[in-house]
């Protein structure tokens, strides 16, 4: 009984937090145009090019390795809790990230390296960086204005690190 009512307790604050949701919205010529870009390049794909793209390798398995961006076709590199460059500067994320884009967009097809960073409390793998309260409490706060300047904080550090996927959990 108590996990039935704790389930739809979380189901329900989901619908209450989304009520006020905006969303990127496109017009139909511009998902037109990017599903017909998306078609000619699945068109032109190998199989062994598709499974490459569909994997994600951690950052430490691929930085001594970096032919295998280009041998395999890596769609994307992570970087979990913990996984930085030697150097943990902003900078040298930068030319990190730019390093493996050079391996990436030597590919027959030239596919960008998408980049994941867990940034789920600001961008906290890099050094000195602003780390916020997690996610959990600042939803306590009952203050959506506050946990977008959050958000928009963290987007804007990830951005000076070139990186493009940045993850955080849902309040």
């Amino acid at each position: 009984m108590k996990k039935r009512f704790f389930f739809y307790l979380v189901i329900i604050l989901t619908f209450i937090s989304c009520r006020n949701s905006s969303f990127i919205s496109f017009n139909d010529n511009e998902l037109k145009e990017i599903d017909k870009k998306v078609d000619d390049l699945l068109s032109q794909m190998t199989l062994d090019e598709k499974i490459g793209q569909m994997m994600q390798v951690d950052r430490s398995a691929i930085i001594n390795n970096l032919q295998d961006i280009k041998n395999y076709y890596i769609g994307s590199i992570l970087s979990g809790g913990g996984s930085a460059p030697s150097t943990n500067t902003p900078e040298a994320w930068a030319d990190m990230y730019d390093l493996f884009q050079s391996y990436a967009l030597q590919t027959r097809l030239k596919i960008p390296i998408i980049y994941g960073i867990d940034a789920v409390h600001g961008h906290n793998n890099v050094y000195g960086a602003v780390i916020f309260p997690h996610n959990i409490g600042l939803g306590c706060t009952r203050n959506p204005d506050l946990v977008e300047k959050v958000a928009r904080a963290t987007a804007v550090a990830v951005s000076y690190t070139h990186l493009t996927l940045p993850t955080s959990d849902l309040v």
